[in-house]
């Protein structure tokens, strides 16, 4: 797939190198600051120094004071509180964050997580039923409850009380809950609206222990769950999420807690420095496979357990499953590339509606991410028993999936979701047209431009400016992730020496020179841009990151290639 390398804004030099001697830094650094949007002295201080004091206060939230109201009520009472999640990570650990704090707080208190393929996604009755069972007087729901408007009055009902903590979409009405959580809601003036789910439930705890006047640490050492959440539900990581980010990585690299230890242990990475890439490629998997296959409830165990050898255990349970679901996706994405290859033409099919009977529901999220990475189009994955089919649905930069389809949903039977992944149920009978409204909608919306999959290119850059000095600054900038990526370099005129190999499961390896200075360059997955190098030739160029590889106890540094011309 080719690449538009888009270059960043030009900057007037005067004022990028007036802000580099400001900050101590070189003007490399500095361009790439303003043109993230962080232009002034005061905005650097934050984006690097940032801590945990600089956090919003949570009481800002509307609808904070009456959830954290009701919930004092609820333990003074010795009222039994349900929290009430998601199955994803980002509920995982919302539930886990807020069942530790309200046991910690001596609350009657229990959780519960939908059944992924008996219940599906968001409140279900029979978990209300459940919990009526249970003589639950509150139910908390976090990420998820925000579209609950017939389960939430269903719970009124029959004498449960609703707190709904969430940061999907509001619908076109609000459920009857006796607060609302939610940054994201139109009467919000919450002053960071992207949040995660794990974010939410956070800064509820904060103002709980805030209005009991307990001190802070009492949440703040739950930050490690708000990382890992927050970073698995791929979430901007600006503002407050660099914050929860950047302080519950400190806490998971030093961690005593037994599931974290057990998860880190499975995974073999216990001696290995964890940051936003281990998560999202190592234990965000781990902890999302036992809920994509069926009963998230373990992850939730795993995550809030002390005892080592429960921990242990489950954390095993959570890479055999992982090792399973892996199994699944490759299965499942072949089938998905098989029916794009065979039964459309991506010249006039601007977006994908795949659907078959089989599929397994937990996996077709993932799969659908897949399909988009290779044929970059909003891409739709069905998985059909019997009559009706349950989808997922991943998106590509410009086009807002939720409203796309929004503009179908007369042919479903429900929806939900954000801009770039979205949910749906759908009888099968209307599949089919279904499918040609959403290429419509995606063939109405979306240019020949947008269908170019784009590579921002930070800064250009010469080999003699790659000092040791700009490789630290450059680690200042993480936690890596959406909003605040790694920054890409572009070099031109190359000149490859020796022969380029293709080595593992098609990396591209390759030595590079420029002003005599020489650099190991890799290219993950890239092996098939092989045909564009012209080794000894001075005329290549080269998009990369910059980053340190340690290898059998040496650490260097090398150039990640991210792509080629």
């Amino acid at each position: 797939m080719n690449l538009k390398w888009i270059p960043q804004d030009e900057i007037d030099p005067e004022i990028k190198k007036n802000y580099a001697k400001r900050l101590n830094v070189p003007t490399i650094i500095s361009s790439i600051l303003i043109n993230r949007g962080i232009d002034t002295f005061d905005k650097a201080k934050l984006f690097f120094k940032g801590q945990v004091e600089n956090l919003y206060d949570p009481f800002i939230l509307k609808d904070m004071k009456n959830a954290v109201e009701r919930i004092k009520t609820a333990i003074n009472n010795n009222e039994k509180i349900l929290i009430y999640g998601d199955y994803d990570v980002d509920g995982i650990t919302s539930v886990s964050l807020l069942y530790l704090l309200l046991k910690k707080l001596e609350a009657d208190v229990s959780f519960y997580i939908p059944h992924r393929i008996r219940e599906g996604y968001g409140i279900a009755k029979s978990g209300i039923d459940e919990a009526k069972k249970n003589d639950v007087k509150l139910i908390i729901s976090v990420d998820c409850g925000i579209t609950a408007i017939q389960e939430v009055e269903y719970a009124r009902s029959i004498g449960i009380d609703f707190i709904v903590s969430d940061h999907h979409e509001e619908g076109p009405e609000l459920p009857g809950a006796c607060a609302i959580l939610n940054p994201k809601c139109k009467d919000s003036n919450y002053p960071y609206p992207e949040l995660a789910g794990v974010g939410v439930a956070f800064k509820l705890g904060q103002a709980l222990v805030k209005s009991l006047g307990l001190d802070d640490e009492t949440i703040n050492e739950y930050l490690d769950l708000v990382a890992i959440g927050s970073t698995a539900d791929i979430v901007p990581l600006i503002d407050e999420n660099r914050i929860f980010v950047k302080e519950g990585l400190k806490q998971i690299n030093l961690s005593k807690k037994s599931g974290l230890k057990a998860l880190l242990k499975v995974s073999a990475m216990t001696d290995k420095t964890i940051g936003t890439g281990q998560i999202v490629f190592v234990l965000a998997p781990r902890i999302n496979a036992i809920g994509r296959m069926g009963d998230a409830e373990k992850a939730v165990k795993l995550l809030t357990t002390q005892d080592w050898d429960e921990a242990w255990e489950i954390a095993n349970l959570l890479e055999n499953e992982n090792r399973t679901r892996k199994s699944i996706d490759e299965g499942t994405f072949k089938e998905a590339r098989g029916i794009v290859e065979d039964s459309y033409d991506l010249s006039s099919n601007f977006g994908l509606v795949l659907a078959k009977e089989g599929w397994h529901p937990g996996v077709i999220g993932i799969v659908a991410s897949r399909v988009v990475e290779k044929y970059y189009r909003p891409t739709v994955m069905i998985s059909v028993d019997t009559d009706v089919g349950k989808g997922s649905a991943r998106s590509i930069a410009g086009f807002d999936i939720y409203t796309a389809i929004k503009q179908c949903e007369d042919l479903l039977v429900a929806f939900g979701g954000h801009k770039y992944a979205a949910g749906l149920t759908i009888k099968k009978d209307k599949i089919e047209e279904f499918r040609y409204s959403f290429n419509e909608v995606a063939k109405k919306e979306l240019t020949e431009e947008l269908l170019i999959p784009k590579l921002k290119i930070d800064s250009e850059i010469r080999f003699s400016e790659i000092t040791p000095r700009l490789v630290q600054l450059l680690k200042l900038f993480a936690p890596f992730g959406p909003q605040n990526m790694r920054p890409v370099f572009q070099s031109t005129n190359l000149q490859v020496i020796g022969t380029p190999s293709i080595v593992g499961r098609n990396h591209l390896k390759f030595k590079v020179r420029q002003d005599g200075i020489f650099f190991d360059a890799i290219g993950f997955n890239l092996g098939e841009l092989i045909y564009r190098i012209d080794p000894g030739a001075p005329n290549l160029d080269m998009a990369y990151i910059i980053e340190e590889n340690t290898y059998l106890g040496r650490t260097s540094l090398q150039l990640r290639i991210k792509d080629l011309r």
